[in-house]
């Protein structure tokens, strides 16, 4: 089944989740800002995304730039600030099985969830 860790205020989350809303496939949908992943599920998540975890953090966010831009953190360090600060990760994560990817190209969600 197919996962989308959505943010309903992102019009880039909007877009996707609509697209896959579309598609009739089956997903399911997670609000990763009411319901952080837990440490060991983003570590999975990352895995899938084949990324290292800097990569998942929007550093133009307030809350990166005032709290965690200066500082040198390790892998460890950066998936705990995301859980602590979901905000942080960016979005939308579309899983399909082992794989996951960035939603906002819709063209590349298409033949992701196809």
């Amino acid at each position: 089944m197919i996962q989308i860790y959505h943010n309903s205020r992102c019009g880039k989350s909007r877009n996707c989740l609509a697209f896959i809303e579309n598609s009739k496939k089956e997903f399911e949908v997670i609000n990763y800002l009411i319901n952080p992943p837990t440490y060991e599920e983003l570590s999975a998540i990352i895995e899938k995304l084949n990324r290292k975890p800097i990569e998942l953090v929007r550093q133009k966010e307030k809350i990166w730039i005032e709290n965690f831009k200066d500082q040198k953190m390790n892998d460890k360090q950066i998936i705990q600030a995301l859980i602590s600060n979901p905000i942080l990760i960016e979005r939308p994560i579309v899983i399909n099985g082992n794989s996951a990817i960035i939603g906002r190209d819709l063209e590349k969600v298409a033949s992701f969830i196809l």
